[in-house]
């Protein structure tokens, strides 16, 4: 063994080649699956659309596990779903099956024992099954409603033995069928992100101004006749890199920045007494606190700029936010 294992590390190029040699033929398994899809497909979509109760996925072994990312994929793409092991099933987790519910069942022969010892209970609780198999003429397959076939020329193991190919064309299927489902049933990206909250296309889908500005408790604000010096103490204080220059109305007249001082500074010298009118910059590109806080990213990417004003309908301040709170947020 220690002799193979050094010769293949002195043959890194046998290496690629078998690579290759696996990725070919999972690939070519996988086409083949893609030219006999028939009514077979359409008639298992049927039966998850119509189902009232549970969409249940069940397998043994590598099975199981590609059972287990199908049960996912379905739950977070409009078709509640959840994988039940069958041997476990056999053991009290039967009550878990109702009559109304669809089962999902993965095996490559078809023959798989904890599987098929499932198959009385299933008929006597009336539920309805899809098998998955590459065996059409397996008792999985024949006892089935619907049977999809996953079958495959051969394995990309060279001994024939590892399920590889077989486990890659049921995770293609799997993925066929939930897509498909998805398209029927309308869902949308922003029904993705709510079984999504906690990852970055659930913040960017889902997340409002208003929910990451500064609210106007916190918000650094000044008048137009004000001094740099007066706006400086106040930026400094309210650390956001920016002050709103509103009016009396808290209707928003400009903003200063950081940068604006900075350029101020460049052409005139010491600017501690002049009104901040002179230096802000007037009618600030604002945004609304119902907005998506994506569309914030966005509108500060292409302006380029670092921090934003929120008003209301009325133009009157009520929040600020700079790319950092947007960063925190988890939205960029």
């Amino acid at each position: 063994m220690s002799d193979r294992i050094d010769n293949g590390i002195q043959n890194p190029d046998a290496l690629i080649e078998r690579a290759r040699e696996v990725l070919a033929t999972e690939a070519a398994a996988i086409q083949a699956l893609a030219r006999r899809l028939d009514g077979a497909f359409v008639d298992a979509c049927r039966l998850i659309l119509a189902c009232d109760g549970h969409l249940i996925v069940t397998g043994m072994g590598k099975s199981g596990h590609i059972g287990h990312k199908l049960a996912a994929t379905l739950a977070s793409t409009g078709t509640p779903a959840f994988f039940v092991h069958p041997a476990e099933a056999s053991h009290g987790d039967l009550g878990m099956i109702r009559s109304g519910d669809v089962i999902v069942a993965l095996s490559n022969s078809g023959e798989t024992g904890e599987v098929v010892n499932l198959l009385p209970v299933i008929k006597r609780i009336g539920v309805g099954l899809i098998a998955m198999t590459g065996n059409a003429d397996s008792s999985l397959a024949r006892h089935a409603d619907v049977h999809l076939d996953t079958s495959v020329d051969r394995e990309a193991c060279p001994l024939g033995l590892a399920p590889t190919a077989s486990t890659s064309a049921q995770l293609a299927m799997g993925d066929a069928l939930a897509i498909a489902l998805l398209e029927a049933r309308g869902f949308t990206a922003e029904d993705f992100a709510r079984s999504h909250p906690g990852g970055t296309l659930g913040k960017r889908l889902l997340l409002h101004i208003a929910d990451v500005m500064h609210g106007e408790s916190d918000l650094p604000t000044i008048a137009p006749e004000q001094t740099i010096s007066e706006a400086i103490v106040i930026m400094t204080r309210g650390r956001l890199g920016l002050c709103a220059v509103i009016d009396a109305d808290r209707r928003v007249a400009g903003i200063l920045t950081d940068g604006d001082l900075r350029r101020g500074l460049d052409d005139s010298g010491d600017i501690r007494t002049t009104p901040v009118r002179e230096l802000m910059t007037a009618d600030p590109q604002t945004i609304g606190p119902n907005e998506l806080a994506a569309s914030a990213v966005e509108l500060m990417q292409a302006r380029r700029i670092q921090g934003l004003l929120v008003v209301d309908d009325e133009k009157r301040l009520v929040g600020a936010l700079n790319f950092q709170d947007l960063l925190q947020a988890g939205v960029v």
